[in-house]
């Protein structure tokens, strides 16, 4: 390695990572440490001095009184290390600027590494507050065990312990030698911090990762370099799933400077089948090689598939009484309440493709080292959801597998699949362990990508002849992600078949409506068509659109205000109760919240111009048994002349229980929301001929900053077990602006997303 620039002064582009096998340390003096801590200058992570006190495996104190604590989640701009380090020091009473962070390698001492579904602070609170206490407790002992005094005269503050005539830090307690150890019951009894004392979960803090995220020194999969790597590209076959090579002609590529030579790879996990990479000594010899190679494939059978295709059989699994799993709602069977039924309502949502487009293409850097460890370096949601795949595919024990983690530039649920790792592993195989660094383009990233299935739903609803609702039934079809991916994690219906959560959430909503009927059907089609992925927010933003879209469509049917409708049925009582420790308050709380929106947003103003209006909409987030109680308004404006949609402001409120990291979960909620409002009106693909029909954004087109509306965001304050963030203000505002829209010009839209054409048809119908 070659690399004259002095360790202080590197850049983020200029690091170079080095390999084990040529005798030179890969970057980390340590084989289990991370391959980059945001937080630490150019990657490297903190070294304990001394012998560090580690009272559980979630972090060590050293003897300068240092607290490095440890993250299985990944950072992708979310300053999650954060949010976790400071519920850990709180009730480890330490002061912030002593707080560092690691992201931890993948091992299995840490159990199931994943970051999605806006689980990262919420599982991590308990873990981490009784982690924290262990640490107070020991130090505390320790301290009065000096002195001879009674622990409970000791108390503990900015990592020293005092009893009134004598204080020590938590470094020369450490420097003294700790023996504390704790077992999981232990663990599970020691008493935490009221939450009255608690000194940094909600206050404002120095994000830990800052400030390399603002110079250029953080270090993602795109910046790792290995002493001896080649690059390479895939040229991918015309169907996701099924495709074969039939034969390969670089003779094209042969005078390109640079380039080495062409793989066809054998793949026996099934990840990549029909796949070519090409490989150059430097990226763009590679990139340029590859648009003179000649591939001749023998297309999969869904060569053909387009997504109206994809949607035709979602209509036929719907209209197909006996496929699907039955969710566990309080009465499932609503038979008895649409035959006695003296008026009922149907409808049909639709919502279309979406690529995840996240800033940083896929990518992945592979290589054997000198002890025969596979290490894949890349950024990664789920490290130990591709472990086995990759096992596979190498035909490696899993414990010869190890991932070094690194930034993410954007993940939404793209890197939970881990399935770009694998072709980079399979090409370095075939090198015979050589490092490769595989990079996808943004087209390839796009046809690679694990979209948001195409889904179609069916709703129906029952009223009595005195308009009360006494059934309601929700039928959707989609690709389902967690179904071909981890099949494992399903639970299942009580018709016990297994369903995906992620596919369905959100559809055994807190609604009050007498039976209640949620089916959620797999469309075969679409999982052989593509891989249907996680994307943010998951089944929650689109199962959200239809129940409250329909919501508004109920009480307008009936004549009533939808925001009373929605009030008369968010009713704290039975199944919708709520229970300890997730949900306390139930659908009483998702009730706060919506009036809190209302009166922000002053819903049901009547002084609007002409063909503007408020629309409002509510959800629970990501599950009922993680609920963060949300909702939303959205004013607009709706030009008769062009279809086009002038949207003006957003408001949300959030009920989220303690919020650990407000400027966080201010960042997260206002990145979901304009998330929502881009899915709503301004992205989406179909499939055409097997593949996505947009591979780049020239014709994909998010939400633009100028189109960008002023937005007001309300958290309710609360003590109660902090949820997700994440995602749910993702899951409103669509619904919330189908809704305005139809108080506006009387417009019903049931597609997502909503463009101006589909405003023109529905007001000339």
């Amino acid at each position: 390695m070659n690399n004259t620039t002095r360790s202080g002064d590197m850049t983020r582009r200029g690091f170079l990572v080095s390999m084990t096998a040529t005798g030179v340390a890969f970057g980390f003096p340590r084989a289990s440490s991370a391959a980059m801590d945001p937080a630490a200058s150019n990657g490297i992570p903190i070294e304990a001095t001394g012998d560090p006190f580690e009272p559980t495996l979630w972090y060590w104190i050293d003897s300068d009184g240092r607290v490095n604590v440890n993250i299985i989640r990944a950072e992708m701009g979310q300053h999650v290390g954060t949010a976790i380090a400071r519920i850990l020091a709180d009730e480890l009473e330490v002061a912030w600027d002593s707080v560092h962070i690691t992201h931890v390698d993948t091992a299995e001492k840490w159990g199931t590494m994943v970051t999605g579904g806006s689980w990262s602070v919420w599982q991590s609170w308990p873990v981490y507050r009784q982690a924290g206490a262990a640490g107070r407790t020991a130090l505390i002992e320790a301290a009065a065990s000096q002195w001879g005094v009674d622990p409970a005269t000791c108390t503990a503050r900015d990592g020293s312990v005092s009893d009134g005539s004598n204080t020590i830090s938590y470094g020369d307690l450490v420097a003294a030698g700790i023996e504390r150890s704790f077992t999981e019951d232990e663990l599970q009894a020691l008493p935490l911090k009221p939450h009255s004392e608690l000194r940094l979960v909600g206050k404002d803090v120095t994000a830990l990762d800052i400030a390399n995220k603002t110079n250029g020194k953080a270090i993602y999969g795109l910046d790792a370099k290995v002493d001896g790597m080649v690059y390479g590209v895939p040229l991918l076959p015309p169907t996701r799933l099924g495709s074969k090579v039939s034969a390969v002609d670089d003779s094209g590529a042969k005078d390109v400077k640079g380039y080495l030579q062409t793989l066809t790879l054998d793949d026996p996990s099934g990840t990549v089948p029909g796949w070519v990479v090409v490989l150059g000594e430097t990226l763009m010899a590679a990139k340029w090689a590859s648009a003179k190679i000649k591939v001749t494939w023998a297309a999969g059978e869904t060569a053909g598939v387009s997504e109206a295709d994809i949607n035709d059989r979602s209509r036929q699994l719907i209209a197909d009484g006996t496929t699907g799993a039955i969710l566990p709602t309080e009465t499932p069977d609503t038979s008895a309440a649409f035959d006695a039924a003296a008026n009922v309502l149907e409808a049909e949502y639709v919502t279309q493709t979406v690529l995840h487009f996240q800033l940083e293409p896929v990518n992945a850097t592979v290589f054997q080292n000198a002890e025969g460890m596979w290490e894949i370096h890349t950024g990664n949601q789920w490290q130990s959801l591709i472990l086995p795949t990759l096992s596979t595919a190498l035909d490696t024990p899993a414990d010869q597998i190890v991932m070094r983690t690194y930034m993410l530039g954007g993940g939404f649920g793209r890197r939970l699949n881990g399935d770009y790792t694998v072709p980079a592993a399979l090409a370095s195989k075939a090198l015979g362990g050589k490092p490769i660094k595989l990079v996808f383009f943004r087209e390839d990233d796009a046809q690679f990508d694990s979209p948001r299935s195409p889904s179609v739903q069916k709703m129906r609803m029952a009223f009595d002849g005195d308009n009360k609702v006494i059934g309601m039934e929700h039928h959707a079809a989609a690709g389902w992600p967690t179904g071909v991916v981890v099949p494992s994690f399903m639970p299942k219906g009580v018709n016990d078949e297994p369903y995906d959560p992620f596919a369905i959430d959100g559809a055994d909503h807190w609604y009050t409506v007498g039976a209640h009927k949620v089916r959620a059907i797999t469309n075969d089609l679409a999982n052989k068509t593509f891989r249907p992925g996680w994307l943010r927010s998951v089944g929650p933003g689109w199962t959200n659109f239809a129940v409250e879209s329909f919501m508004d469509e109920a009480a307008h049917k009936i004549g009533t205000d939808p925001l009373e409708f929605r009030l008369q049925h968010l009713k704290a009582e039975g199944y919708n109760a709520g229970s300890a420790p997730n949900a306390v308050g139930g659908a009483s709380r998702q009730a706060a919240v919506l009036r809190r929106v209302a009166e922000m947003s002053g819903y049901g103003a009547t002084d609007l111009p002409a063909d503007t209006a408020i629309g409002i909409a509510t959800t629970f987030g990501q599950s009922r048994s993680m609920p963060t109680w949300t909702a939303g308004a959205v004013q607009l404006h709706v030009d008769r002349k062009t279809g086009q949609i002038d949207v003006q402001k957003m408001w949300l409120a959030f009920d989220c229980g303690t919020v650990v990291d407000p400027d966080g979960a201010l960042a997260q909620c206002e990145g979901a929301a304009l998330w929502g409002l881009s899915m709503a009106l301004y992205e989406g693909t179909s499939f055409e001929n097997g593949n996505v029909s947009d591979l780049n954004l020239g014709s994909y087109t998010p939400l633009r900053m100028i189109d960008t509306p002023e937005m007001e965001i309300a958290f309710v304050e609360s003590t109660e077990v902090p949820v997700g963030l994440g995602e749910p203000g993702t899951t409103v505002i669509a619904p919330a602006i189908a809704n305005a829209i139809h108080a506006a010009v009387g417009a019903r839209l049931r597609h997502l997303p909503i463009r101006p054409d589909d405003i023109l048809a529905a007001l000339n119908a």
